[in-house]
């Protein structure tokens, strides 16, 4: 590569006179930092969370298990539930046969 002595090349260490004189034209006006990552992230957050706003005007359902549903009577049987159980249900279960247990403190 063959260099003139008579060129300089900047590679952006200095500010050239266009910035100088753009930046002392709008010496009030701020930048505003967009976070465009946090934003996307908003994005997908809502896109698998849903709308909240439904979630709170949902009627509390009954329960799909029995209050008397034991954990044996779940192990003796190869017979899918009837319908789907929800995650909080059958946490909530869990816990309570394990505090029964003393496998939970």
């Amino acid at each position: 590569m063959e260099t003139n002595g008579n060129m300089s090349i900047s590679h952006g260490s200095q500010p050239s006179d266009a910035t100088d004189s753009t930046n002392k034209e709008k010496p009030n006006e701020k930048v505003v930092f967009i976070n465009h990552a946090e934003i996307a992230w908003q994005k997908r957050r809502r896109e698998w969370v849903g709308d909240q706003s439904q979630k709170s005007q949902r009627a509390p359902r009954e329960p799909i298990m029995s209050w008397t549903t034991t954990y044996e009577d779940l192990l003796m049987t190869t017979e899918p539930f009837q319908e789907p159980i929800p995650l909080a249900e059958m946490v909530d279960f869990l816990v309570d046969i394990w505090l029964e247990e003393g496998l939970y403190d």
